[in-house]
């Protein structure tokens, strides 16, 4: 069987196609991007929906340039049953070529949308990055890390290397902040003040149960237990400022009740 020649794409060509196609490629850019400034400030007007309407967004994008495309293609080849079938074969061995890396992108975005792992406006890890996804494209996943960056990742790497979801397409997220005290330190107390931050926190989310889970720690020669407050976040942008509310409410507390941290026991004993 013959490999088909990549130049007989040119024999379905329609010049006079050319400038149509190009209008409805313009205009397919900017039906994408009205739609998703248009959704992108619904979200914010509405924060309840802030979640489902940046997924649509994502969603009615890649539909919207799916059908430009193909509108446009009918407009510059003319596709009789045989231009279809040597089309199709044309395009096959073309893209398969010089565009491998693209069309697998494009179509692990297509599964991502599908399979739905993660969500735009969920917080994710994957690799050595965290943050929150802002954009699911035809190429590309977006998503902004909590230092401000805007990280770029192929969609086809989601397919092979693992990636965790904080929230799943939820509005609310369970954050964990830890606190160290000394072995010898009033550790019922201890335990209260942290519980008292949690529920007097704007931030916090109490329609789910949060929770003080007390562990030994070693610090070196240091030994100590470690205090960590589970607690949901009313909405995954408010992260930081959650951890931030609570540390500052615990570490005033300890100072005022003299809670201290973990500290080399027994010194003087050791010392003599």
């Amino acid at each position: 069987m013959d490999t088909p020649d990549p130049t007989s794409l040119f024999e379905f060509l329609r010049p006079g196609g050319i400038l149509p196609a190009l209008l409805v490629l313009a205009l397919t850019y900017v039906a994408a991007s009205f739609v998703a400034r248009l959704l992108g400030n619904l979200g914010e007007r509405f924060a309840d929906r802030r979640l489902v309407l940046q997924q649509t967004k994502a969603v009615l994008r890649l539909v919207v340039f799916f059908v430009g495309i193909l509108i446009a293609a009918s407009f510059l080849f003319s596709f009789s049953s045989e231009a279809l079938l040597a089309l199709g074969g044309t395009i096959a061995v073309a893209m398969g070529f010089a565009f491998k890396d693209l069309l697998a992108s494009m179509i692990a975005g297509i599964i991502i949308l599908v399979d739905r792992p993660f969500q735009v406006g969920d917080r994710i890890s994957f690799g050595s990055y965290y943050g929150e996804v802002i954009e699911i494209g035809l190429r590309t996943v977006r998503l902004v890390t909590l230092d401000d960056n805007l990280v770029t990742i192929p969609n086809n790497k989601f397919l092979t290397d693992p990636v965790a979801s904080g929230n799943a397409g939820a509005l609310d997220m369970l954050v964990q902040v830890d606190f160290l005290i000394g072995a010898d330190q009033n550790l019922e107390l201890a335990k209260r003040l942290v519980g008292e931050a949690l529920t007097a926190s704007r931030y916090a989310y109490l329609e789910k149960p949060w929770v003080v889970v007390v562990s030994p720690i070693t610090l070196g020669e240091a030994v100590g237990l470690r205090l960590r407050a589970k607690v949901y976040v009313l909405d995954v942008k408010y992260e930081k400022a959650l951890e931030t509310d609570v540390t500052e409410q615990v570490a005033m507390a300890f100072r005022h009740h003299d809670i201290a941290p973990p500290a080399i026991l027994h010194r003087e004993a050791r010392a003599a």
